[in-house]
């Protein structure tokens, strides 16, 4: 996943969430309505997180140092974990209680049918800001399913995006059936179980979101490079067996360690030789390998 394709998913998002929330915001001080207020809290929330995103990103590429040898990569995951965190509290637990407070002590809703013509424009630019996202991650998800690519994705800050998305256009659903429900019956108790439902839909998402940027910050494994270096090794003549690979996801890049049983009659400078040959071929085949730590052992 390149830096260009999540900077371009982040942009789209940003812009279409700014709009939203602004046309929300004025939307439901007019009409009162807790549903779409929600839903702009939500929008403002979006908002940050892809400012943050887009910090964790730019602060993932810097150089590395000497006391930070492997770089930065991994900061783009931390960011990301924020996000999860704002998105919990800020969207989620808030509008939860915004709903509960508003079921409690119901209050009118004026201007409904405008509320519901801005709900649909937003679902239309939600929709603009999600096929964004969708055509960049399609880089990177070839032919595994959407949540088959979310649990293995490294792009931590393209699966928040697209995961905030896909949440902000089922709470613009819910929030359109649930005014539209208090259109038709004038029991405003429908919108206050909308920012209800939001709240919970926000909160479910975060905690994905959450437990997927946890397993890739405590180091998660790159599971397809790790099957095919293996596969790559098993076919050289040099090699016995092999013994342990690690490959760990480091941000856009990946760490590999390997441990393998050469022949015994080999000199060391026939294997050292054989080892620069297939760690060239390895960077070669999978580009984002970027460090290959190479060990020699046995099964004694």
């Amino acid at each position: 996943m390149s830096t260009a394709n999540s900077t371009t998913a982040i942009f789209y998002a940003f812009s279409a969430n700014l709009a939203i929330a602004i046309a929300k915001t004025g939307i439901a001080l007019w009409t009162g309505s807790g549903s779409l207020l929600a839903e702009a809290i939500h929008s403002y929330a979006d908002c940050g997180n892809q400012i943050l995103l887009f910090i964790g990103l730019k602060r993932s590429e810097k150089q590395a140092t000497r006391k930070h040898p492997m770089g930065f990569g991994r900061e783009s995951y931390i960011w990301s974990m924020m996000v999860a965190i704002i998105l919990f509290s800020v969207g989620g637990v808030f509008s939860v209680h915004e709903g509960w407070g508003r079921y409690n002590n119901p209050q009118s809703i004026d201007n409904e049918a405008i509320a519901l013509v801005v709900l649909i424009i937003a679902v239309a630019m939600e929709s603009f800001s999600l096929k964004g996202a969708m055509a960049a991650m399609e880089v990177e998800k070839g032919g595994r399913s959407l949540w088959q690519w979310f649990r293995e994705t490294h792009s931590s800050e393209l699966m928040v995006v697209v995961g905030e998305d896909i949440a902000a256009l089922i709470g613009l659903v819910i929030a359109m059936l649930t005014l539209g429900l208090t259109m038709f019956t004038g029991n405003v108790a429908y919108d206050a179980i909308g920012s209800i439902l939001i709240g919970v839909l926000l909160i479910i998402v975060a905690i994905l979101i959450g437990i997927e940027t946890h397993s890739l910050l405590i180091g998660e494994t790159e599971e397809d490079i790790r099957s095919r270096v293996q596969q790559y090794l098993e076919s050289q003549p040099s090699v016995i067996k092999v013994l342990n690979i690690w490959a760990i996801n480091h941000g856009n890049a990946v760490m590999l360690t390997i441990k393998a049983e050469f022949k015994p009659e080999m000199t060391v400078l026939t294997a050292v030789n054989e080892i620069n040959a297939m760690e060239k071929q390895i960077k070669t085949t999978h580009k984002r390998i970027k460090w290959i730590f190479f060990e020699l052992d046995n099964m004694d």
